[in-house]
């Protein structure tokens, strides 16, 4: 009788999980969608108000700012990047300290007062401009000092609610549950799709905003969509489920670190048994990880002195965050091309046609909406059409694995460098021909709707390799370390912006000195961004040859030890 009653307790609570009261959380009562669709809100007014400022920065550097095209792309790219590394430091704090729940409270509210700050800043400057005052450069020096301050701290804030709000989105969902697992799989689909719809919103409003009417009002627009989202997510602080790993003392950090140290201490030391320290592995494929993990498994050796040793689901944890050190490391090298949308594909646009309807000319960034559009019909043909084709013909319930999607999105990624390379060759031949290379001001007669497909292909890449990345960082980390898990993925995007920005000094200052053309010249017409395309194509195709190498001898962890 007593063993019914508690199978009867397992089913109708989730064992890892408390509700705000701090009690075991009910299947019914607490979790799945209902909680989800208020976290999603969430992240819609974040990310409306995120890209509200990065998708049109270079413009604004460029414009009210009077920043070079170079300088501006590597402060964007710097910017980006912060803002994408941060979520590392967030999520450590997270998973340590504060837990995701308080975490997101906090960094929400200083990325409202970021958004403030860069507020005020742009409406200094606009009185700055409007009373063409020439002779108060020391007063512009500190209202750049403001803007760079508030820019920051929007990153910052980000850096705490971007990984902690996707986490505690996919904590709703039971992993131990095959039909909420599966909703979990569902749920970074749509979760993509929705907030999507909201950079979108951005792209089309704020963005016009910022470029027909004021900056000022661009910049609290978002500031005000963050209050909010803010609002909305406490609305629902009593439907979600809290992981218990909130309220435990242990800290995950310290017991994995400890297995590191461990294993150097007992690194002249053999193992026993051949497997031991592999017992995570399946499908007998233990031996894939002799050698460079093997040291690991010292750890679970006692060692001189009588020091306690560390126990097996420690070593295992240590493993599996070992073996995703190759994949983010070729993640980051794929993920290169995806820090141009916002700066080069943007400073393309306003060189050429943009008139999409008669006296309707179109803000180049707003162009940028066409990423959302294609997500807004990737996401439903992914879940709808092609997933129950990939179960049909592999027999598996998720019909292809989650490193098979990353790999696509790298395929489509380089492909999508070529296809902006012949793009912007293209822009160049029109602009010789019609005597254009010395006229930067004068309008290329080319459409901007040749820019479409690599923005469409940009959608494309997000569906596959952007959203299977952050599932995959998510699901095979250790449970308490989740949004470290999501940061990683995170920050691989973050450190491709420095790469980005690194890449841009160095071709910018090798190919202008000694009064040649840069490829990043201000007068695009004599820049060569379209060889640059070229290099980061061939950067893309290397990456995923290295990504092949690795994710085939990747083990994944077993669902029972997530």
């Amino acid at each position: 009788m007593a063993i019914e009653e508690e199978v009867a307790f397992l089913e109708d609570y989730v064992s890892d999980s408390v509700d705000h009261r701090g009690v075991p959380a009910g299947k019914l009562s607490t979790g799945g969608w209902r909680s989800a669709w208020y976290i999603i809100g969430v992240e819609v007014g974040e990310r409306f108000a995120y890209f509200g400022i990065a998708s049109n920065l270079i413009t604004y550097l460029t414009g009210p700012l009077g920043q070079s095209t170079a300088t501006a792309a590597v402060n964007v790219n710097t910017w980006s990047g912060t803002a994408s590394m941060l979520p590392v430091l967030g999520a450590f704090v997270a998973d340590a300290y504060l837990g995701r729940y308080r975490t997101i409270v906090i960094a929400s509210l200083i990325y409202i007062l970021g958004l403030g700050l860069l507020t005020l800043s742009a409406f200094l400057i606009l009185i700055r401009i409007s009373a063409q005052r020439n002779d108060s450069v020391k007063t512009f020096f500190w209202v750049n000092i403001l803007f760079f301050c508030s820019l920051y701290m929007v990153a910052i804030g980000q850096g705490g609610h971007k990984p902690c709000v996707q986490a505690f989105g996919a904590d709703q969902f039971d992993s131990r549950d095959s039909k909420e697992r599966v909703s979990r799989g569902s749920f970074f689909n749509w979760w993509f799709m929705t907030l999507s719809a909201g950079i979108t919103l951005s792209f089309l409003v704020v963005v016009y905003v910022q470029d027909n009417i004021s900056w000022a009002l661009g910049f609290g627009i978002p500031c005000l969509f963050m209050v909010m989202a803010l609002a909305l997510f406490l609305l629902g602080r009593k439907t979600y489920r809290y992981p218990k790993e909130d309220y435990k003392e242990k800290n995950a950090f310290a017991r994995i670190g400890r297995v590191f140290v461990k294993a150097y201490k007992n690194r002249k030391l053999s193992l026993a048994d051949p497997g031991l320290g592999q017992g995570l592995l399946e499908d007998g494929s233990s031996l894939k990880c002799k050698g460079w993990l093997e040291c690991l498994g010292k750890a679970l050796l006692q060692g001189e002195g009588g020091e306690e040793p560390c126990n097996r689901k420690d070593v295992e944890d240590a493993m599996a965050l070992v073996r995703l050190i190759p994949i983010w490391f070729t993640s980051v090298v794929s993920t290169i091309p995806y820090a141009q949308y916002s700066t080069f594909f943007t400073k393309q646009g306003v060189t050429v046609d943009r008139k999409i309807l008669p006296g309707f000319e179109i803000p180049p960034a707003s162009f940028q909406s066409f990423i959302g559009v294609s997500i807004l019909i990737s996401v439903p043909t992914y879940e709808r059409l092609f997933l129950p084709l990939a179960r049909y013909f592999t027999k598996k319930p998720f019909g292809i694995t989650m490193l098979q999607r990353i790999g696509a999105g790298m395929v489509l990624s380089s492909f999508n460098m070529v296809v902006a390379a012949l793009v912007e060759t293209k822009r160049l031949e029109m602009a010789k021909e019609y005597g254009l290379v010395d006229r930067p001001e004068a309008t290329v007669p080319m459409s901007i709707w040749w820019f479409v497909p690599q923005y469409l292909l940009l959608g494309m890449i997000d569906v596959f390799s952007l959203v299977g990345t952050q599932e995959f960082f998510y699901d095979q980390v250790p449970t308490e370390l989740r949004s470290i898990g999501l940061a990683l993925s995170l920050s691989a995007m973050g450190l491709s912006s420095f790469l980005s920005g690194f890449l841009i000094t160095v071709i910018d200052w090798v190919t202008g000195k000694d009064g040649g053309d840069s490829w990043f010249n201000t007068n695009l017409n004599r820049a060569h961004v379209d060889y640059f395309y070229w290099l980061l194509a061939a950067f893309t195709a290397i990456g995923f040859l290295a990504f092949l190498f690795f994710s085939r001898l990747y083990v994944y962890r077993r669902v029972d030890q997530v």
